[in-house]
């Protein structure tokens, strides 16, 4: 089992910047794919941007492309989405997500992740 905490969530201006962070339990955590997604009211929850086991390769939807990063530490167990110049569209509660079944990719599907986070609150206003 593998439990995943996000902290970092808050509420910010339009422009402004926030990093999120998941904490994660377990002697695996560096061998799976880690994904953050969104879920605004009323809407699916979306793949925002993940992250291979190694690190090596990051995949980020075109909404945030540019403007947010997504980073790891293995040694700590963490994973964190860096994010900038943030718009009152990113306003979403977000979640932290691992995969446990071996990929070379971290897919974009939420049906593909296995850990859920409780998920953390991002409110940008205008």
């Amino acid at each position: 089992q593998v439990q995943l905490v996000e902290s970092g969530g808050g509420l910010v201006q339009a422009g402004g910047s926030l990093r999120l962070s998941c904490a994660a339990s377990g002697r695996t955590f560096s061998s799976y794919a880690m994904g953050w997604f969104r879920q605004a009211p009323g809407k699916e929850r979306e793949f925002v941007a993940g992250i291979t086991w190694s690190g090596q390769n990051k995949y980020y939807a075109d909404s945030v492309k540019g403007r947010f990063t997504i980073s790891r530490d293995n040694a700590k167990n963490t994973v964190s989405l860096q994010m900038n110049s943030l718009k009152p569209e990113d306003t979403a509660v977000y979640y932290c997500a691992a995969r446990s079944q071996y990929t070379n990719n971290a897919p974009r599907l939420t049906g593909a992740y296995d850990y859920w986070g409780q998920g953390t609150q991002v409110t940008v206003s205008s």
